[in-house]
């Protein structure tokens, strides 16, 4: 992308008009399927300042697309911040091919085998000869105006823990998910999982770079929710994506479309080879406030967690269904991951397991605090009152109270995690680690150290340079442990009651 001299025009906000309306009627008037060019960059100038807004329609991008753009910007903008002999200049990128090429390409492909233009009518047949459709009524059939929601499933450690639940199953996060709207679909509509679900034709190197929608919509079907079952699904639905697709849809007249239409993507982001610091930026993704007649539902994985977006069209049936189903899709994922294994600690030929804490182990986490003499005299009774706590510090992502269990499924250690953000050390993230608390019958076996390896995993997970404990200053015992593990007494810390 060459970025050179040019002119802008400025647009007006009316009185009373919010900044993104304004920005809404800019894009509606640009961004649309046959202009040339179909894409805007705006600038919003504020007194806390600029904010860059890049929009295009969705026929000739795809996200992966917004992201090159994103990138390329980003180093135009540095290029144009240093001089001709700066070192630090990014230079010209390489040309790279563009959709056409790839159009030409797939046309060159070799035709479907019988068997996926088989595979696909019988799928279509499942559906009344059309693309599947959500599996509860939407209500009016007529395009409405949409209604959008975003859910913040899960966030870094959830995530961590969401995968870590998924392997034990031998599958990966995505079956895993597909396993969830099956069972859901079966117990509120009674029947499988049926959903287009978009797969990407970057086949190869050659389009990494490149910018167009290089999307092929497929068909998802799972009717069983066993785990094994769902990753064939998604493996078959991969496959039916992955050939020329117009020769097939010839007996339909091509893709064949109808109200009430359901579609799934799942897009993780940190497996791209095309990388934004989107936190760093503190970018946003928007998309067009449009009328519609069907149900989109995005999935999307980044550095900060697992994030869900969900449109579908504003009528009360359409939210009670939609809804209600979202409801128990988002709660099952947090329940997959809040039982997880979030690690596995083997000493030798015992195996334990760190997990999230729940409501239910704030007895056995309290006995534990309480088991030594500083701790009998501290800790209370009240247990009520430590789940009120309990409450408030699973509510903190920044916070990771964790337990250990053994074989018998007992709990038998504790520690709590916080990520603490800082400027201090060049704007270092810590890792503060407290409470750790072995039960006496495990101890001097290496527990604590397995403990506090995984620590500091969880910690690097999180961006933590450093990491930080603090223990009584009678604990010599712990103190040892702690320099073991190469931790130096280098601060002495200080405590007042308020």
């Amino acid at each position: 992308m060459e970025v050179g001299p040019g002119a802008w025009r400025e647009h007006e906000i009316a009185p009373g008009q919010e900044v993104n309306a304004a920005l809404g009627e800019v894009f509606d008037a640009a961004c649309t399927p046959y202009a040339r060019p179909s894409h805007r960059l705006c600038v919003v100038e504020t007194a806390a300042g600029p904010t860059v807004a890049i929009a295009a329609d969705h026929a000739h991008v795809d996200m992966w697309s917004m992201l090159v753009i994103l990138r390329d910007f980003l180093a135009a903008l540095r290029d144009a911040e240093a001089s001709a002999s700066d070192a630090a200049r990014t230079g010209s990128r390489p040309a790279v091919l563009g959709f056409p090429e790839h159009t030409a390409a797939l046309e060159r492909m070799p035709p479907a085998p019988p068997e996926i233009a088989q595979r696909w009518a019988e799928i279509l047949g499942h559906a009344n000869q059309s693309m599947p459709r959500f599996p509860l009524p939407l209500g009016d059939p007529r395009h409405q105006p949409e209604r959008v929601e975003v859910r913040e499933i899960l966030d870094v450690a959830g995530l961590a823990a969401y995968a870590a639940h998924a392997r034990e199953a031998g599958v990966s996060s995505l079956a895993q998910t597909v396993s969830v709207m099956t069972r859901i679909t079966r117990e509120l509509a009674g029947i499988p999982l049926r959903a287009v679900f978009p797969v990407h034709s970057r086949y190869d190197e050659t389009w990494h770079d490149s910018v167009g929608w290089f999307i092929t919509n497929s068909v998802l079907e799972s009717p069983d929710p066993e785990p094994a079952a769902c990753a064939a699904a998604v493996k078959e639905a991969v496959r039916l994506g992955s050939w020329p697709l117009a020769e097939v849809f010839v007996p339909w007249g091509g893709m064949p479309e109808a109200p009430g239409m359901f579609a799934v993507s799942w897009l993780d982001l940190r497996r791209l080879p095309v990388r934004v610091d989107a936190a760093g930026l503190a970018a946003q993704y928007v998309g067009a406030s449009i009328r519609s007649d069907g149900v989109m539902l995005w999935f999307i994985i980044d550095e900060t967690g697992l994030h869900l977006r969900c449109r579908y069209p504003d009528t009360g049936e359409a939210r009670r269904h939609v809804g209600g189903w979202l409801d128990a899709l988002v709660h099952d994922l947090r329940t997959r991951a809040t039982e997880s294994v979030g690690g596995v600690l083997e000493l030798g030929e015992r195996r334990f397991r760190v997990r999230r804490a729940v409501r239910g182990d704030v007895a056995a986490i309290v006995a534990l605090l309480a088991d030594d003499e500083l701790g009998a005299a501290r800790e209370g009774d009240d247990i009520a009152h430590y789940e009120r706590v309990f409450d408030a510090v699973d509510r903190d992502s920044a916070q990771y109270l964790a337990v250990v269990r053994d074989e018998r499924d007992r709990v038998v250690a504790t520690m709590q995690l916080s990520i603490i953000l800082g400027l201090s050390r060049r704007g270092a993230t810590r890792l503060q680690v407290e409470g750790v608390r072995v039960a006496s019958g495990e101890r001097s076996a290496g527990l604590g150290t397995a403990m506090l390896e995984w620590a500091h995993e969880h910690g690097r997970a999180h961006g933590a340079a450093l990491s930080q404990v603090t223990t009584d200053r009678v604990r010599t015992r712990a103190h040892a442990f702690y320099e073991h593990l190469g931790y130096e007494a280098s601060h002495l810390g200080l405590k007042r009651p308020l």
